[in-house]
């Protein structure tokens, strides 16, 4: 599924503060993407991905929105935005205009453009829809390309973000699995983060995550942006 040459489909345009990963708490604007090759069971912006809405742009009315803000870290986010040729020329006019860029994707597309951050969320089996049998095989057999996370890693400046449920029990041991499977990880550069959609549930989880973090050398990150204005769009 690619938009029209230079247009993309975007759920929203927004200003607010990086909630996650190693830069949070740095001011952004969020370009999010409409549209994703998986279907995550937990995933907290269906409108990008199970449902995708929002207008079809040209990407010059993508740049003068962002333009209108005066912040110069701009998220490219989804969805899937590595699923779209247009994301291309969108990440070179950004550079092009003095911005620092963060591409949020599950890394299972890999392509060569300009970016700060590439920050990579590989989806482990906590993911799959299993109440979407018409999803539940095709997602399981594409939410995890090694091939394209080994260039991503090797192409970019890079974090490693995997959602992670502790209550479940096997995701660490997932997560050893699919970093064995790579070379070169740092591992400042993985960062865990607990899966829920509220404050309590997210500070039970991070707090069951530390030891496996000072076992491991792996970084926890919060998710500012639900303990600041809860989950709702636009934050």
């Amino acid at each position: 599924m690619i938009e029209k040459p230079n247009r993309l489909r975007i759920a929203e345009i927004f200003a607010s503060i990086q909630g996650e990963g190693v830069w949070v708490g740095v001011p952004s604007i969020f370009v999010r993407i409409s549209g994703c090759n998986l279907r995550c069971i937990w995933c907290d912006t269906p409108y990008a991905s199970w449902r995708p809405e929002g207008p079809v742009l040209p990407i010059e009315n993508v740049l003068d929105q962002v333009e209108s803000y005066n912040i110069s870290h701009v998220v490219l986010t989804g969805g899937e935005p590595m699923f779209f040729d247009p994301l291309v020329p969108l990440a070179v006019a950004l550079k092009e205009r003095g911005h620092v860029v963060t591409i949020e994707t599950a890394g299972t597309v890999h392509r060569s453009l300009p970016c700060d951050l590439m920050s990579i969320s590989p989806k482990l089996s906590n993911s799959t829809p299993t109440q979407d049998t018409d999803w539940m095989d095709r997602h399981e057999a594409t939410r995890t390309n090694l091939d394209v996370l080994q260039r991503l890693v090797d192409s970019y400046t890079y974090q490693l973000k995997f959602v992670v449920n502790p209550e479940l029990g096997n995701d660490l041991a997932e997560i050893e699995g699919l970093l064995s499977s790579l070379h070169g990880v740092d591992a400042s550069r993985v960062l865990l983060m607990a899966e829920g959609t509220d404050s309590e549930t997210l500070h039970r989880r991070s707090k069951m995550l530390v030891p496996f973090a000072i076992e491991h050398g792996w970084r926890i990150t919060p998710r500012l942006h639900i303990d600041l204005f809860g989950n709702t769009k636009g934050t």
